[in-house]
């Protein structure tokens, strides 16, 4: 079963870009004959090293996204682990890591969906009407209804005392 994979390397400074494009064409040419597909492949060109690796701070950075099986990887990682001009090389499969992606963003794409839908209106107190000015009692007894609100009694706070509780046994 064929997986995506992106292999990024970094290539010695001091390796001319001729020389560079033999590596990837030789990289490419065995993922090729393993049964492998190169999707892209990206130069990203001479970048400074975030530390020194076998005494050199910066170099060329290449990415491969290739699609292959897992015994193909293992074996262009052998390849890179020897080759003289990679100073350093990662791997990551990324059809796992698309799975992952594709997932939060349907999950983000619901809640979109959600937040879209009108909020429901909350039924407020009838309005004051002309009838309870004049002061008829069908209008009272609506205005009276209208600003009944139930009371929520606030929970008690226990008072702090200097003295010891009831049932604190005696030293």
């Amino acid at each position: 079963m064929n997986r995506t994979y992106e292999i990024m390397f970094i290539v010695r400074p001091d390796v001319e870009e001729a020389d560079i494009d033999k590596l990837i064409e030789g990289f490419s040419a065995n993922v090729t004959n393993g049964g492998g597909e190169v999707k892209s492949v990206e130069k990203m060109g001479r970048r400074r090293l975030a530390y020194t690796v076998r005494k050199f701070n910066d170099g060329f950075y290449i990415l491969l996204n290739i699609a292959a099986e897992g015994s193909l990887i293992t074996e262009i990682e052998r390849r890179l682990r020897v080759s003289e001009q990679v100073i350093k090389f990662i791997t990551v499969r990324m059809d796992e890591e698309e799975k992952r992606l594709a997932k939060v963003k349907a999950l983000r794409d619901s809640k979109v969906k959600r937040s879209a839908q009108p909020v429901a209106q909350t039924p407020q107190a009838p309005a004051a009407t002309p009838d309870a000015e004049a002061g008829t009692p069908a209008a009272a007894e609506s205005a009276d209804e209208a600003e009944e609100v139930p009371a929520v009694a606030a929970p008690e706070t226990p008072v702090a005392s200097d003295a010891p509780p009831e049932n604190a046994a005696a030293v």
